[in-house]
């Protein structure tokens, strides 16, 4: 059996060296042309990419790629990787179809259910659109959607391998629902970052589908192969208010950035944790410097040592919590003269983590 998997991008990028790996322009309608393979030809949606995301590229799958083999779908930087963080081949790829029907991510344990989520982060009236739609459509799913959409749980990325028959079969269902929700929802008057319904819809429709369906599916990590843009920009800017000591304006610029762009602090944007240590270091040099007239940034104003003090702060904070605390840690406290606000905002910290329902299923960059 012949795997192919697409690898969905807006950019160039480094391609994976195993050829198994298509690379696939979404949204190539509307964009310069990057020199790959695009989705805009023979049947295709590419110019709805700003609402569609990588559904585009999905679509045009569905509609063009002819094969008897097995069909994928993962991002120029996120990708199926084994518990060595090593890429899928095609033979593990093999093997594992095999055994389930699909192959996608790790099911995402999430803090609240995944309805509120969507309600407080974007037009919860497109997700109820899409239950009404359902319901006429389909009624047999619906209880299945109801009852997924008010828990806990999603799937993250759209990203899955399974057979070319059962990966139409899944589009003609998606597509045909998002396309009668389109008709029912004012989406051009959303910002850029909200226009994007049906890209953060389809990643628990996709659970939805697989469960009613009862097909056996095989939860795989993430391996990420960088940061996006967004995240690295917001990192240069905060570490140029960090160098200037202007914890104020920090302030103002971070919930700038995040009221447009509410997911560049998920696991897969901020990969590696450091605009949450920037926020940590926004909220305890604003505290510090009301009840002391200092703050840490007095000892450094240096991004990379502010990111290593508080990412140690941190760990002896979740050690503490768990009292496996050592004389060197309380050395380091004293030595780097730690301020009680601090570690109270850094023991905060930890016992939201200790609190938090299993993890997200992300791996660690990928190994070629």
């Amino acid at each position: 059996m012949s795997v192919t998997v697409f690898t969905m991008t807006h950019k160039k990028f480094d391609e994976p060296k195993d050829g198994i790996y298509v690379p696939l322009h979404v949204g190539r309608a509307k964009a310069k042309d990057l020199g790959y393979a695009g989705d805009d030809t023979g049947d295709q949606i590419s110019a709805m990419n700003c609402y569609y995301g990588e559904l585009t590229g999905v679509y045009w799958i569905w509609k063009n790629f002819k094969t008897d083999g097995a069909v994928g779908v993962c991002h120029y930087r996120r990708y199926l990787v084994d518990d060595q963080d090593v890429i899928l081949t095609e033979k593990e790829y093999e093997t594992l179809l095999q055994r389930y029907d699909i192959i996608t991510t790790k099911v995402l344990r999430l803090n609240c259910a995944y309805y509120d989520g969507y309600a407080a982060n974007h037009h919860i009236k497109d997700l109820i659109e899409t239950g009404n739609v359902i319901r006429e459509k389909y009624p047999d799913y619906y209880n299945v959607y109801e009852r997924i959409v008010h828990s806990n749980k999603t799937l993250f990325g759209n990203i899955m391998v399974t057979s070319k028959q059962l990966f139409d079969e899944y589009a003609a269902w998606l597509f045909d629902i998002f396309f009668e929700v389109q008709k029912r929802i004012d989406i051009d008057s959303y910002d850029d970052y909200h226009k994007r319904v049906f890209g953060f819809i389809s990643e628990i429709l996709l659970l939805v589908w697989i469960t009613q369906r009862k097909l056996s599916f095989y939860e795989c990590k993430v391996g990420m192969l960088g940061e996006k843009k967004e995240t690295i920009e917001m990192k240069h800017q905060l570490a140029a208010y960090f160098k200037r000591k202007d914890i104020a304006g920090a302030k103002a610029y971070f919930l700038s950035s995040l009221e447009k762009r509410p997911d560049v602090l998920m696991e897969a944007s901020d990969i590696y944790g450091e605009l949450k240590l920037s926020m940590q270091v926004i909220s305890t040099c604003d505290l510090e410097q009301q009840a002391y007239g200092s703050s840490v940034l007095d000892r450094t104003t240096d991004f990379r040592e502010l990111m290593r003090y508080f990412s140690r702060l941190n760990a002896i904070a979740a050690k503490m919590r768990d009292g496996e605390d050592t004389l060197e840690d309380r050395a380091y406290l004293k030595n780097e003269n730690v301020s009680k606000i601090a570690l109270q905002i850094a023991m905060q910290i930890a016992g939201a983590l200790s609190n938090a329902p299993y993890g997200t299923g992300l791996g660690k960059p990928y190994k070629m």
